[in-house]
């Protein structure tokens, strides 16, 4: 620990002694290097430790972003930081070539609409999770999102008996390239492209595949 804090210590982020030009490489470099050794999204508290104090992480961003133009990677925001990913258009190469790159969180069309309902919604109890769906929501579809990591508890509901709250995770964000919440997309585009029905939704009119009852149960609200 003393170890960290002395190198955090010795590194000169001012940069005073290089000219504007090479001082402004150098900041890019160290941004670049943080957010390419993570196999996280990094945040901007983060990139703050390594430039300097007049540095506008913001324009650093956007000319690494310009570099990176014909690249098969790109620098995105996601769950509220910064984050290399390769782009799209090479998924079916790195995919051909590694096998990396299929989905592994798989969802089906049940888990999809309660995650639906939980992102537009939450905080979100389960027993408000049934009442979109005419049925209980199982503890058991709960446990299963919770593990994918895509939703975790929040805070207790002020109704009778206090239940548990559900609220989706940065790694929810950052599984489906959100920067924030505010990136979801809007309800009534969703419903302009057939995709949901508001009052549907709102109604618990939502058509559940067949085959899936067991995604849900009677069991006691949490």
């Amino acid at each position: 620990m003393a170890r960290r804090a002395r190198a955090k210590q010795e590194l000169d982020t001012e940069l005073a002694d290089l000219p504007p030009e090479l001082r402004w490489r150098e900041w890019m470099g160290r941004v670049e290097a943080v957010i390419f050794a993570s196999p996280e999204p990094v945040g901007r508290e983060v990139l703050a430790r390594v430039v300097g104090r007049d540095c506008n992480l913001d324009l650093i961003i956007d000319d690494i972003r310009g570099e990176l133009r014909g690249r098969p990677y790109e620098l995105v925001a996601v769950a509220g930081g910064w984050q290399h990913r390769t782009r799209k258009s090479f998924a079916d190469a790195i995919r051909t070539a590694t096998g990396l790159g299929t989905e592994t969180k798989p969802l089906s069309q049940s888990d999809a609409l309660i995650l639906m309902c939980i992102a537009y919604f939450q905080p979100i109890t389960r027993g408000e999770l049934g009442q979109f769906f005419s049925k209980e929501v199982s503890r058991d579809t709960i446990g299963h999102l919770r593990s994918l990591g895509f939703i975790a508890a929040g805070p207790r509901s002020p109704t009778p008996g206090a239940p548990y709250t559900y609220v989706t995770t940065p790694g929810f964000l950052s599984h489906f390239g959100f920067d924030t919440l505010r990136d979801l997309p809007d309800m009534e585009a969703l419903e302009d492209a057939g995709l949901l029905s508001k009052e549907k939704l709102l109604a618990g009119d939502i058509p559940i595949a067949g085959g899936e009852a067991d995604d849900f149960d009677d069991g006691a609200s949490e």
